[in-house]
């Protein structure tokens, strides 16, 4: 357990430059905080001692400003920068080595509509290996965010996302996708990236300015013909 958690310690120190060191993530990082309630909170819950699970989730989201329901299931080296305002639901299901930005939620889609009908269903996103979640993005229904899949600050993804492949915007729609391992990059976006419509839109108009110059030759052309 000691090796995990020190494992832990280091995957949040290589993902964050502002680490100064093990003593730093341990006393000043509200998400290793948050873990050790959650680890200790959902054993409480498979024992099925549900209150005492969601007073412990309760506390600590006083402690971190970050909601985690105690029934989600976690993989190891999950680290959440910063992590104020983010949401994790009862279903919600994160793979191992995900990074995510704050104000994110791992949300359902109609949580006040029929509740009764809802309970014990899947609703919240499960979350691939090695994904990054940028800032403000909501993640919404039981959706699959593949492994390597990275999503962009503010979107709102509400379908599945494939593996290796960088979606953004609202609705999110896919911006690039890497047959190669993605390289860790904060806030889920590269600069280098380029929204495919754009892409399209720049060739558009440089077909339509070299058709106008044919155009112009032509009628050029024509008019001293005619004269």
């Amino acid at each position: 357990m000691f090796k995990n958690i020190i494992q832990e310690i280091d995957s949040i120190i290589e993902r964050d430059p502002a680490a100064g060191g093990r003593l730093g993530v341990i006393f000043l990082y509200p998400s290793f905080h948050v873990m050790v309630f959650y680890k200790i909170a959902n054993i409480f819950w498979r024992y099925n001692l549900k209150f005492i699970s969601r007073l412990i989730m309760h506390l600590a989201r006083i402690f971190t400003g970050i909601e985690i329901h105690p029934a989600a299931k976690i993989g190891s080296n999950f680290f959440m920068d910063h992590g104020f305002g983010i949401v994790i639901g009862e279903t919600a299901e994160i793979g191992e080595n995900v990074t995510i930005y704050q104000d994110v939620t791992l949300g359902g889609i109609m949580p006040s509509v029929e509740s009764d009908l809802q309970r014990n269903q899947k609703r919240h996103p499960t979350i691939g290996n090695n994904v990054i979640i940028g800032s403000g993005a909501q993640i919404l229904g039981p959706i699959n965010v593949g492994d390597n899949a990275r999503v962009g600050a503010n979107s709102v993804v509400s379908k599945d996302v494939p593996p290796d492949v960088t979606v953004a915007g609202i609705p999110a729609r896919e911006f690039t996708k890497s047959s190669s391992p993605i390289k860790f990059e904060a806030y889920a976006i590269s600069k280098n990236e380029v929204d495919p419509r754009e892409k399209t839109l720049n060739l558009l108009i440089k077909k339509v300015e070299t058709l106008e110059k044919k155009i112009k030759k032509i009628e050029t052309v024509n008019k001293k013909k005619i004269t």
